[in-house]
């Protein structure tokens, strides 16, 4: 017994002590305030948007009365989010609408953007969150390493295959969930999909690096349209995203503790997406990144135009996307 309760407090002490050193001054999270109908007569698509931040974001805008359009790969859990982020919602809300999209699916990413384009009349905001952190190998429908098909290639596609959309209908935006752990990865070109060393770490952090990269190069593919793209790092958040990451059965109460001090919560999260989606002060603003809504500096290897042009070109082959 005493041995368990060691073993618990020393893991559980070395959770704190790298949460502390990974993320050891996170900023106070000031809730934004905009008017009620803030969004009224804007149509956004969220991915992801049935949990964490994505269903925290759909939420807010559903709040500013704007029509939602809830892109989720779990159809049960997108309508126990809907019915939810309606009843918190208030009388004067705007609308919701769920969709199927399975982003390890090119073929539901295609049919998602089809049924979009014949029942949409306009898309004024697209907002790329939904991801995957840390999963053991596994491929997608296509053969593509999960967490690059997922979080790049899948996003990379459906903002393709809508970009003519979100042109006509402009002003628009387009804003790409990042993660500040792109710091640890870089863009594998011998080897993108992993086929011959598959690190899980350094495989997410590839995969939030491309995010950069693709915005970078969409937003100078996007200048004089009247649409913008951003991205941004959210922060550590409490949300699933975490879900395959192993955690000590006897450190969990300990691990939940912690995220309590040291996490954001969805909501707080769900603070800059929100902001790039909405606020004036980002009109004209593209390619950029943001952290607690404010411009944040990049490191080189996210600014590399070169990196940013052959990734586009590579994964314009690897999704099937002819010009």
């Amino acid at each position: 017994m005493y041995i368990a309760v060691f073993v618990a407090a020393a893991v559980g002490g070395g959770i704190l002590l790298v949460l502390r050193r990974l993320f050891p001054q996170q900023e106070a999270v000031k809730l934004l305030r905009y008017p009620i109908d803030m969004m009224q007569g804007k149509t956004v698509i969220v991915t992801g948007a049935n949990s964490g931040i994505g269903k925290a974001v759909a939420g807010e805008l559903l709040k500013l009365q704007a029509r939602v359009i809830m892109a989720c790969r779990d159809l049960e859990s997108a309508e126990e989010a809907a019915r939810d982020i309606k009843e918190h919602a208030g009388p004067d809300q705007g609308q919701v609408v769920i969709k199927h999209l399975d982003l390890a699916s090119l073929g539901s990413v295609r049919r998602f953007c089809t049924e979009i384009k014949e029942e949409e009349s306009k898309i004024d905001v697209l907002i790329n969150n939904a991801g995957i952190y840390q999963c053991p190998y596994t491929k997608t429908e296509d053969g593509f390493e999960m967490q690059l098909g997922v979080n790049h290639l899948g996003h990379f596609l459906i903002t393709n295959l809508l970009l003519d959309l979100l042109k006509a209908s402009a002003p628009g935006r387009i804003v790409v969930v990042s993660s500040k752990l792109y710091k640890y990865g870089h863009v594998n070109f011998d080897d993108l999909n992993s086929e011959n060393n598959y690190d899980k770490a350094f495989c997410y952090s590839q995969s939030k690096l491309a995010n950069l990269l693709f915005t970078l190069e969409l937003s100078q593919r996007l200048e004089g349209s009247g649409v913008t793209v951003n991205a941004l790092t959210p922060g550590i958040v409490r949300t699933r995203l975490g879900r395959h990451v192993p955690i000590p059965f006897l450190a969990k109460p300990l691990f939940g503790l912690a995220s309590l001090v040291f996490f954001k919560s969805p909501l707080e999260g769900a603070q800059t997406p929100l902001y790039l989606a909405c606020s004036p002060e980002v009109d004209g603003v593209s390619g950029k990144c943001f952290a607690n809504c404010k411009e944040e500096e990049l490191m080189a290897k996210a600014t590399d135009d070169q990196a940013a042009k052959q990734l586009w070109e590579v994964s314009k082959r690897m999704v099937g996307l002819t010009d």
